[in-house]
């Protein structure tokens, strides 16, 4: 369970994040590229950040990640000091793609019929039987 001052560093990670990750894409000439931070989740030990990111569109996704991968330490240093009066220590960042509402999607298709696991078992990941 999350302390409350998880989550406040969580949510003040979050929002500088979002800012920093828009401006760059809009500095980098990438207009029409949506980047949001869907969730930021800090141990209790404050050392690192794990945050999911959802970019739209879908296909520009890995290629944006990699570049913010690749940048980390320029968008950590941004973050620090942005947060310079909040954190004494920046945590070190860790991005991930959230995929959750491609997951949402394809459950939502399989519903709906659109799709037929059993028909198509390609459909489903593989699994270990015990």
């Amino acid at each position: 369970m999350e302390s409350n001052r998880q989550k406040k560093i969580a949510g003040v990670l979050q929002l500088d994040l979002v800012d920093v990750l828009q401006g760059a894409a809009r500095e980098g000439g990438l207009n029409g590229v949506l980047i949001s931070v869907s969730k930021v989740t800090v141990p209790t030990d404050l050392s690192l950040a794990k945050v999911y990111l959802s970019i739209f569109p879908i296909e520009k996704a890995k290629e944006l990640l990699t570049g913010i991968k690749i940048n980390k330490a320029a968008i950590k240093h941004e973050i620090a000091q942005r947060t310079k009066h909040q954190l004494r220590r920046m945590p070190e960042l860790f991005f991930y793609l959230d995929d959750s509402l491609d997951y949402i999607e394809t459950i939502e298709k399989s519903l709906k019929g659109n799709e037929d696991p059993i028909k198509d078992s390609d459909l489903l990941e593989d699994r270990d039987i015990i």
